[in-house]
């Protein structure tokens, strides 16, 4: 009797056994799909993120490869003035690329309405990038303009009335003037005279002095 009860509890606990192993072998399966998983999602990512840190270092070799070349259609005008003057300025180019200017600057910024050249002119001194442009392009390309400036600093970007062609982008001494918000030129006057060698002031702000009144900036 010892002996039958002595067995019945053998196969009992061999069974017990077996199914507690059969339950950890399910278990590291389990464990394998589920760290399997993870894994093949962080690898993903870390692919995912790899490539796009690799299409922004050639994007910006690109950029910095075409900034670097002369910009084909550039008007340059190295003797323009820099006093500091009161009251309104004739200007030779318009929009202007220099010239006696008003002591304050003008916010760099986007704006819906004109701005003053007197200011303006100012903000250039600092290494700001003026983007002008005739009201009669239309909505869609003054999107794309707005779109390029972005979150860009060191940027103004405003209609000029009776502009003669439908965008100028300009700089202290230095302008360029295009058909289009598509044409590639405009995204590299940016990259390369945004705070460029021609600025006359490097490092002067181009915040903290005016938004001119009911201008959206």
């Amino acid at each position: 009797m010892n002996k039958k009860r002595s067995q019945e509890n053998q196969d009992r606990q061999a069974r017990l056994a077996a199914i507690q192993a059969e339950q950890r072998k399910g278990e590291r399966k389990r464990n394998a799909l589920i760290f399997g998983g993870i894994g093949a999602v962080i690898l993903a990512v870390i692919i995912a993120v790899t490539l796009v840190i690799v299409n922004q270092i050639q994007v910006n070799q690109e950029r910095d490869a075409a900034a670097s070349q002369p910009i084909e259609g550039i008007e340059e005008y190295p003797d323009v003035t820099f006093n500091h003057v009161e009251g309104d300025v004739e200007y030779d180019q318009s929009p202007p690329v220099g010239g006696d200017h008003n002591p304050i600057w003008t916010n760099c910024g986007i704006y819906t309405e004109p701005v003053p050249d007197v200011n303006s002119v100012h903000s250039m001194e600092h290494g700001a990038v003026w983007i002008t442009y005739n009201s009669e392009i239309g909505q869609a390309e003054i999107d794309k303009l707005t779109e390029l400036v972005g979150n860009r600093s060191y940027v103004l970007l405003s209609p000029y009335p009776d502009l003669d062609t439908p965008i100028a982008a300009s700089a202290w001494g230095l302008q360029l003037k295009v058909d289009s918000a598509d044409d590639s030129r405009l995204a590299t006057f940016l990259d390369k005279y945004i705070q460029g060698e021609q600025t006359r002031e490097p490092g002067a702000a181009c915040s903290g002095g005016i938004t001119p009144e009911g201008l959206a900036s």
